[in-house]
């Protein structure tokens, strides 16, 4: 007997890896999702699915920063490629904090830019987080401070300020982001930020910024002379 020809999955998905390993940058979105799900579905064709997630979260950003439970809920993902999307997430964001952990932050922008916009501006809820500095603009510890419903993430002046003095931090910055993709500050916002500055002046604290992200951009408070 003659041998038996491959599914045509396979030679499709050994093509895909030959263009991956020659020149990543070619490929598409979808062949992406499409080959990273292979390696958690080996024995079917991914594309169809690859096509499906990116439809339903609105591109790639949107899909490696959905919640597990989020994705769980498209027919034929399980643990494992749920998993695997994840992962890809976590290396992304890992290779990006790295960018930003040996240098000072302050001549470092761009990078924390990118940094919070991957890993906060997809979230469907909004998130607080504050980067904690030292004398010498390092960071020392990046902490999420609140999570809340889909407007709003209560975040209370004293706790910001307090956590600051337990770390021993020279200085902050506030990050938070609108889920409606907007990052334009509320009264709200520009009113906790003064509070906050406010407490950390008497603390010997001082507040950098506060960031606002979204999927349409970024505002910094301190840019629009809001601080």
């Amino acid at each position: 007997m003659g041998d038996v020809p491959e599914p045509d999955h396979l030679g499709h998905r050994a093509r895909l890896r030959q263009r991956l390993l020659a020149d990543a940058d070619g490929l598409l979105d979808h062949e992406l999702i499409e080959y990273l799900l292979a390696l958690a579905i080996p024995r079917r064709d991914t594309k169809p699915l690859a096509y499906a997630l990116l439809r339903e979260f609105g591109g790639i950003a949107g899909l490696l920063t959905a919640a597990p439970e989020e994705l769980a809920r498209v027919k034929g993902m399980g643990e494992t490629s749920v998993a695997a999307l994840k992962i890809a997430q976590a290396t992304a964001l890992r290779l990006l904090k790295a960018e930003i952990a040996e240098k000072p932050l302050l001549s470092n922008w761009q990078a924390v830019l990118d940094y919070l916009r991957a890993d906060m501006a997809h979230h469907g809820n909004e998130r607080v987080r504050v980067l904690h500095l030292n004398t010498r603009n390092m960071l020392i510890r990046d902490e999420l401070m609140n999570e809340g419903s889909i407007d709003e993430a209560p975040v209370y002046v004293r706790e910001v300020i307090r956590r600051a003095i337990d770390l021993k931090s020279a200085s902050i910055i506030l990050v938070h982001n609108h889920p409606s993709g907007d990052p334009s500050p509320s009264r709200a916002d520009i009113d906790l930020t003064r509070a906050v500055v406010e407490a950390g002046k008497k603390m010997g604290i001082a507040v950098h910024d506060h960031i606002i992200v979204g999927t349409k951009g970024f505002v910094s408070l301190r840019g629009q002379g809001l601080i």
